[in-house]
């Protein structure tokens, strides 16, 4: 079956790897309709490898792919929103991992480090990254008057495959964990709150758990911080 023009995605291989890039030719204006965009995939925890573009594979995975495809596909939001007269929003799935980063926070002159590399931490770090980047993206998207919200979210603990890189925890979570841990709607149940409850509108720049607003690591509140990753994202990905 032909995929609609909209939802296409294309494999380059001088793209971020392993984030599909938009099609430039598939986000003009008058093809993409474009209100919601959900930044929903992961890993967590894996052993130290660089993705295709020679950058650490959870950083790569978690934030600049996330980060690249949100900026592939803001123009035409924000065409949208003006244009439907509706609010768009961007939702990036973070975690409560964020709090266990590095000591500093992001390791910008370290982050395909193999030697100080802890798969945890590192996992900690793209989860940081994830609200700092929806605090920047809703500080300029405020800034420039745009009717577009940006925030971060913590699904809960759910019975995924995500620890398959650590078996003993893996295969604890999916015996003993459909007793404790949340089920795949209930953990996607805050992520659809942000994203379409109506309470939510023009709510920007947060951090969400179980459907209420949280409060994130001092890390993750240092606006600094988040425009020094901005910047850095920006070179990552080619956007300079």
């Amino acid at each position: 079956m032909e995929i609609p023009a909209p939802y296409r995605f294309i494999k380059k291989k001088s793209c971020l790897s392993p984030v599909f890039r938009l099609d430039s030719s598939l986000i003009r204006s008058d093809i993409v309709y474009c209100l919601f965009e959900s930044n929903n995939a992961g890993v967590m925890a894996t052993p130290f490898k660089l993705s295709q573009d020679n950058i650490e594979l959870q950083f790569a995975t978690n934030h600049l792919g996330h980060f690249l495809l949100t900026n592939l596909l803001l123009e035409t939001m924000k065409k949208t929103a003006c244009e439907s007269n509706k609010e768009g929003r961007i939702v990036n799935l973070s975690s409560k991992g964020h709090q266990y980063a590095y000591r500093e926070g992001i390791r910008f002159d370290k982050i395909n480090d193999e030697s100080g590399y802890n798969s945890m931490y590192a996992y900690g770090q793209s989860k940081l990254s994830n609200i700092l980047h929806a605090n920047e993206l809703a500080r300029r998207l405020k800034e420039e008057g745009v009717e577009i919200t940006a925030n971060s979210v913590h699904p809960g603990a759910i019975v995924t495959n995500l620890l398959r890189h650590h078996s003993f925890l893996n295969v604890l979570a999916n015996t003993l964990g459909k007793y404790v841990l949340k089920n795949v709607p209930q953990g996607a149940a805050t992520q659809c709150y942000v994203a379409l409850h109506p309470q939510v509108k023009g709510v920007s720049g947060e951090y969400f758990v179980d459907s209420n607003k949280a409060k994130a690591n001092s890390h993750a509140q240092d606006a600094e911080l988040a425009k020094k990753l901005w910047d850095f994202s920006l070179s990552m990905t080619n956007q300079n």
